[in-house]
C-alpha cells in the first residue's frame, strides 16, 4: 500500500517498503548516515522518489558534500541521451548553483560543473564558470581547473580568448610554454609563437616538457621564422640566426640553409645567393657543407629552371632574356665545377696543417699557375712542422719543381734554399730537401762534373760546430743532418759516378767514421772498390764492416765478403780462407750456419782435401738447425758417395736415422734400405726396414708396408713374408694400446675414483671386442657390464674359434705341426727354411687376409 508525504507544499506518494527509512529520518533527520541508506535504497529499488529526498536530504543537510555530490551525480546522469536545448539542463544548472553556495570550496563540483557547461557549448557563460571557480578555489588547487579551461578555449574558434586564458596560466606554469605556442602557430598567431619561442630558447634555465633539446628548439624557431617571413614582423631574422651560428657551431648547416630560406621566400634571390655563399666559404665540416651545397645547387635550379620556362613561355622575348638565361646557366655550371674546390677548402678549414690536402688543392688549380703559386705560398707558410699532418718537406719540393718545371730554375733555388731552413720534425725530412736540391741540379747541369751538387752535398753534410746526437730531438734537425744516412749516400753515389777514387773512399770513411753505416753501404764500397781493382782494399772494407756489426746484421756482408774472396783467389790463399771461414763460424748462429758451411765444403772439396771436405760436413749436420738437417745429410751423402763409394754411407745413414725427426728418419730408412739392396745386402736392407717399422704406424704410413712387402715378395720367401705380418700386426697393437692408454687415462681423469672400472680391465674388454685380444688369455668381464659376443662363426657354426685374419694357411701334414708353428716365436734373425716349403709357397694376397 503506497503512503503519501507532502514536501514544499506538494504531496508525493511513497511504498511501504519505504515506511521503516522514513521513520528512521523522523528521528534521526540530522544523520548523514541515515539519509544515506535511504538514498541507497531507493537506488537499488529505482525509485522516482529519488531526488525529491535528495532535496529533503539537502534542505535537512544543506553542509554535506556527499549528499551534494550524489545528487548534482545523479542530475547529471539524467541528462544521457538528452538534446542540448533540453530544459532539464536548466534545472541541472541551477542545482550545481545552489550548491555552489555551500560547496564553492570544493573542486570536485566546479570540475563538474565545468564540464557539464563545455558540453551546452555557451562560450561566455561557461568562461565565467571558469573564472568563478579559479577565483573561488585556493591556488593550489588551480592544476586541477585549468586543462578543463584550455581544452575549451581550443575547441572553439575564439583565438583572442584563448590567448588571454593561455596567458594567464603560463604566469601559473611558465613550463608550458610550448603548448601555448603550439596552440597560437594552430590559430595562425606566428608573429606571436616566434616571439615566445625566442623568448624561451634565450633562457639557460628552460627545461622541455617535450624532452626537446636547445639546439631542437633553435631549429623550430629558424624554421618558423624562415618559412613565414611575411606574417613574423616583430622579429629581426638574420641577427637571430646568426646568433645560432655562433652558438651551435656544430650544427651550423641547418640554421644557414634557414636564412637562406628566408630571403629566398621574402624574394630577396640575390641576398639568398650571397647567404649560401658566405655560407661554403665559412663552414668547417663536410656534413655542413653538404647541406648548404646541395640546398645551393637545388636553388639555382629550380630558379634556371623557371626561369627557361618564363622565357619559353614569352612570345615577346627579347636578346636580353636570352642573355639573362645564359648567364643564369653559367653561373649554375660554374657552381658545380668548383664543388670540388669548396670541399677542399672546407677539409683545409677543418685542419689547415693537413699536407695532402693542400696537394689537392694545388692538382685542382692545374693550368692557373698564379693560383698555384698563391697556394704553394700559403701552404708553406700555414702549415707548422709541429702539427702537421702528412710530409711538409714535400710541399717545399713540389714548390721548387713547379718553378723547375716552368724554367724558373733561380726561384726554384730560391725555395729549396728557405726550404733547408724549416723547422721539420725530423731528420729525414731535411735531408729529402737537400737530395731533391741536388737532384735538380744533376738535371740541369752542363760539363762533365756536377759542380753544383757536389756542392750542396758538401754544404749538407759539413760538420756543425759541435757533435750532437742523431735522435737528441732537443737540438734542431739542421744540427743533426751531418749524421743522416740518406745525404751521405747520394753524395757517395755522387763521388762515385763523377768523383776520383779517393774523393768516394774518403766519402765512405766518413761514414764508417760518423758509425751510421749500414751492412749496404759496406757492400757497395766494397763492390765499388773491386770495380776499381783494389781487391785487398775491399776486403778491408768488408772487414771493417764485420767489425761494426753483429749477428744477424753481418750476415749478407760475411757472405759477399767470403763469395769474393773465394772468387777472386780460388784456392791459392787456402789458409788465409780457412782462417776466414772458421771466423765467420765462430759465432754464426744455426740459422745463418747453412750456407757458410756449403760455402766452406766447397772450397775443401775443390781445393783442398776431402777428408777435409767430409769434416765440414760433420760439422754442418751438427750446426744447423732441425729442420735443415734432413738437405745436408743428402748432400753430405752424395758427396761421400762420390769419393768414396756406397759402402761408406752407411755410417751416415745411421747417424741420419738417429738425430732426425721420425718423417724424416723414416725417407731416410727407406733410401738407406734401398742403397743395400742395391748392394746385394738383402739382409741388411730387411733389418733397416725391421728397425724402421717401430715408428711407422700401419694406419699412417702405408706407403712404408707397403715398399716392404714388395721388397719381400722381390727378395724374401714365406718365412720372411710371415715375419713382416706378424710384425706389421704387434707395431699396430702396439699403437693401439698406445691410444688406449690415452683414453684410459682421459677418463680416469674425468670420472669419480670410486665409480671407475679399472682401466686395464676396461682396455682388455675393448681388445676383446674388437678382435685384438693379448697373447694369452684374457681376463673375463667384471660384473654389471655388457661384453659383445661373437653369435655366427666361420662357417655358420659356433665352434668356439675366432678367425684372425691375418693368419696365413701352410699346407703341413698335421694340426700338430701347425699349433708349434703359429706359437713358435721366429726371430729377427734370417731363419733357414726348407725347400720343399718355400716351394709350396703360396701367393702374397693370399697369405696376407685382411
Amino acid at each position: 500500500m503506497n503512503q503519501k508525504i507532502s514536501f514544499d507544499g506538494n504531496v508525493y506518494e511513497f511504498h511501504d517498503d519505504d515506511l521503516p527509512y522514513e521513520e528512521e529520518i523522523l528521528r534521526n533527520q540530522h544523520s548523514v548516515r541515515h539519509w544515506l541508506r535511504y538514498l541507497d535504497h531507493l537506488k537499488s529499488t529505482k525509485s522516482t522518489n529519488l531526488s525529491i529526498v535528495y532535496e529533503r536530504s539537502l534542505k535537512e543537510l544543506p553542509g554535506s558534500y556527499k549528499l551534494w555530490y550524489g545528487y548534482l551525480s545523479h542530475r547529471v546522469s539524467q541528462l544521457k541521451n538528452r538534446r542540448l536545448d533540453d530544459p532539464l539542463y536548466e534545472d541541472v544548472n541551477n542545482a550545481f548553483e545552489r550548491a555552489l553556495i555551500f560547496m564553492h570550496k570544493m573542486p570536485r563540483i566546479w570540475i563538474d560543473y565545468c564540464t557539464l557547461m563545455t558540453e551546452q557549448c555557451f562560450i561566455t557563460r561557461t568562461r565565467h564558470i571558469f573564472d568563478r571557480a579559479l577565483r573561488a578555489l585556493p591556488i593550489t588547487q588551480h592544476h586541477r581547473i585549468w586543462p578543463l579551461y584550455l581544452d575549451f578555449v581550443k575547441s572553439h574558434d575564439i583565438p583572442e580568448t584563448g590567448i588571454r586564458v593561455f596567458r594567464r596560466y603560463l604566469k601559473l606554469a611558465p613550463e608550458d610554454t610550448e603548448d601555448y605556442i603550439e596552440y597560437l602557430i594552430s590559430i595562425g598567431r606566428l608573429d606571436e609563437a616566434a616571439i615566445k619561442l625566442a623568448h624561451i630558447v634565450n633562457q639557460d634555465d628552460f627545461i622541455s616538457k617535450h624532452g626537446k633539446s636547445n639546439h631542437q628548439l633553435w631549429n623550430e624557431l629558424c624554421d618558423l621564422i624562415s618559412k613565414n617571413p611575411d606574417k613574423i614582423k616583430s622579429l629581426k631574422v638574420d641577427p637571430i640566426i646568426r646568433g645560432g651560428l655562433r652558438r651551435y657551431t656544430d650544427q651550423v648547416g641547418s640554421l644557414w640553409n634557414s636564412l637562406a630560406d628566408y630571403y629566398i621566400r621574402s624574394g630577396l634571390f640575390e641576398r639568398a645567393r650571397d647567404i649560401y655563399e658566405e655560407a661554403i666559404q665559412t663552414v668547417s665540416t663536410v656534413r655542413d657543407f653538404t647541406q648548404v651545397f646541395d640546398a645551393y645547387s637545388q636553388f639555382e635550379e629550380i630558379a634556371t629552371k623557371k626561369r627557361m620556362e618564363e622565357v619559353s613561355k614569352n612570345p615577346n622575348r627579347t636578346e636580353d632574356d636570352e642573355v639573362e638565361l645564359d648567364l643564369r646557366l653559367e653561373r649554375f655550371e660554374h657552381l658545380m665545377e668548383r664543388r670540388p674546390l669548396l670541399l677542399n677548402s672546407v677539409l683545409l678549414r677543418q685542419n689547415p696543417h693537413n699536407v695532402p690536402e693542400w696537394h689537392k688543392r694545388v692538382k685542382l688549380y692545374e693550368g692557373q699557375p698564379h693560383e698555384i703559386i698563391n697556394t704553394f705560398t700559403e701552404a708553406v707558410q700555414t702549415v707548422k712542422p709541429q702539427l702537421a699532418v702528412g710530409k711538409l718537406h714535400t710541399l717545399w719540393v713540389a714548390f721548387a719543381k713547379f718553378y723547375e718545371e716552368n724554367g724558373q730554375l733561380s726561384d726554384a733555388r730560391v725555395v729549396f734554399e728557405q726550404a733547408t731552413h724549416v723547422p721539420y720534425t725530423k731528420v729525414d725530412d731535411l735531408a729529402s730537401v737537400w737530395c731533391e736540391w741536388a737532384e735538380m741540379e744533376l738535371r740541369h747541369f752542363t760539363g762533365n762534373r756536377p759542380e753544383e751538387a757536389m756542392k750542396l752535398m758538401h754544404r749538407a753534410t759539413a760538420m756543425p760546430s759541435r757533435k750532437v746526437g742523431y735522435y737528441d730531438e732537443t737540438e734542431t734537425v739542421q744540427m743533426r743532418l751531418y749524421k743522416s744516412l740518406k745525404v751521405w749516400s747520394m753524395y757517395a753515389d755522387l763521388e762515385e759516378t763523377f768523383g776520383t777514387v779517393k774523393t768516394c773512399k774518403a766519402i765512405y770513411d766518413n761514414i764508417i767514421d760518423l758509425k751510421i753505416a749500414t751492412p749496404q753501404i759496406i757492400i757497395n764500397y766494397g763492390m765499388y772498390l773491386e770495380d776499381q781493382k783494389y781487391f785487398e782494399e775491399a776486403f778491408r772494407a768488408y772487414e771493417k764492416g764485420i767489425a761494426m756489426f753483429k749477428w744477424p746484421n753481418v750476415f749478407d756482408i760475411w757472405n759477399t765478403y767470403l763469395v769474393k774472396f773465394l772468387n777472386r783467389y780460388k784456392g791459392s790463399k787456402l789458409e788465409r780462407t780457412r782462417d776466414l771461414f772458421e771466423q765467420c763460424l765462430e759465432h754464426c748462429p744455426p740459422k745463418y750456419a747453412k750456407v757458410f758451411y756449403l760455402l766452406y765444403a766447397k772450397l775443401e772439396e775443390e781445393y783442398g782435401l776431402a777428408r777435409h771436405a767430409m769434416n765440414v760436413y760433420d760439422r754442418a749436420i751438427k750446426a744447423v738447425p732441425t729442420e735443415e738437417k734432413f738437405e745436408l745429410f743428402n748432400i753430405y751423402i752424395k758427396k761421400v758417395a762420390e769419393i768414396y763409394g756406397m759402402p761408406k754411407t752407411r755410417e751416415i745413414y745411421t747417424q741420419a736415422i738417429e738425430v732426425l725427426p721420425e718423417d724424416k728418419s723414416r725417407e731416410m730408412s727407406l733410401r738407406f734400405a734401398e742403397m743395400e739392396t742395391k748392394l746385394g745386402e738383402v739382409d741388411r736392407a730387411r733389418t733397416i726396414y725391421i728397425h724402421c717399422s717401430e715408428i711407422c704406424d700401419p694406419r699412417v704410413t702405408s706407403r712404408f708396408w707397403q715398399i716392404w712387402k714388395e721388397f719381400e715378395v722381390r727378395h724374401g720367401n714365406e718365412e720372411t713374408m710371415r715375419e713382416m705380418l706378424r710384425i706389421k700386426r704387434s707395431v699396430q697393437a702396439m699403437y693401439n694400446t698406445q691410444i688406449n692408454m690415452m683414453t684410459a687415462q682421459m677418463l680416469n681423469s674425468t670420472t669419480p675414483t670410486e665409480n671407475t672400472v679399472d682401466a686395464m680391465r676396461l682396455l682388455d674388454m675393448k681388445a676383446a671386442d674388437s678382435g685384438e685380444a693379448p697373447q694369452g688369455s684374457a681376463p673375463a668381464p667384471p660384473r654389471g657390464t655388457i661384453s659383445f659376443v661373437r653369435s655366427i662363426t666361420e662357417g655358420g657354426k659356433d665352434d668356439g674359434k675366432v678367425k684372425n685374419p691375418d693368419e696365413i694357411e701352410l699346407d703341413l701334414d698335421s694340426e700338430e705341426e701347425t699349433e708349434e708353428i703359429e706359437e713358435e716365436e721366429v726371430p729377427v734373425e734370417k731363419q733357414a727354411i726348407p725347400s720343399e716349403v718355400f716351394g709350396g709357397l703360396k701367393p702374397v694376397e693370399e697369405m696376407e687376409q685382411d
